[in-house]
C-alpha cells in the first residue's frame, strides 16, 4: 500500500472505525513525520465541552503507528509492532481543531534497521504533541513502540 492521506484515512474506516466516525484524520506523511487531526464536535466530545481523552488518543497514536507501518513497508521485511506502554499529559482542553504531530521517524526507522540486522526485538519511545488552532499544546504522549523482526 502506498502511504498516502487519502488511502489511510481509507484504511481508517474499514479497520478502525471508531477512529474515522469520531473525525480523526491524516492530514500528512513522509519520512519522518505524520500529522493527524481531529476536531471537536458532538461525537467526540466529553461532559467538560472538549475532545474526549480516548479520541486524542486514538489520534496520537495514529501519529506513530503510520510512521511505524510506513517504515515496516519500506524495509520490506516482516516485522510485528505493538504498543507496550504509553503515557499522556494533558495541559489544556482541546477545543476546535487539534493536530497531533509525530516527528520522530527517524527513531524507528533505526530501531527497525536494528531489529532487522540483529533479530532482537527492540522498543522505540516516540511523542506526539497535540496542538491547538492557536498554536498551544493541548496534549502530549508517549508511545513505546516493539518491533520486533519475523525470521
Amino acid at each position: 500500500m502506498k502511504y498516502t492521506p487519502r488511502k489511510i484515512n481509507t484504511f481508517l474506516f474499514f479497520k478502525l472505525p471508531s477512529a474515522f466516525l469520531t473525525g480523526v484524520r491524516v492530514k500528512a506523511i513522509s519520512e519522518t513525520d505524520a500529522t493527524v487531526i481531529v476536531k471537536y464536535k458532538w461525537i467526540n466530545q466529553n461532559p467538560f465541552k472538549s475532545v474526549f481523552w480516548a479520541v486524542q488518543g486514538m489520534a496520537s497514536e495514529l501519529s506513530t503507528g503510520i510512521l511505524v507501518m510506513k517504515a515496516i513497508y519500506d524495509s520490506n521485511k516482516k516485522i510485528s509492532m505493538l504498543v507496550t506502554n504509553m503515557n499522556a499529559v494533558f495541559t489544556k482542553k482541546a477545543t476546535g481543531k487539534v493536530r497531533f504531530e509525530c516527528n520522530d521517524g527517524i527513531l524507528i526507522k533505526e530501531a527497525i534497521k536494528k531489529a532487522i540486522e540483529t533479530g532482537v526485538g527492540q522498543t522505540v519511545i516516540v511523542t506526539s504533541e497535540g496542538i491547538n488552532e492557536e498554536g498551544i499544546s493541548v496534549s502530549k504522549f508517549e508511545y513505546e513502540w516493539s518491533l520486533k523482526a519475523k525470521m
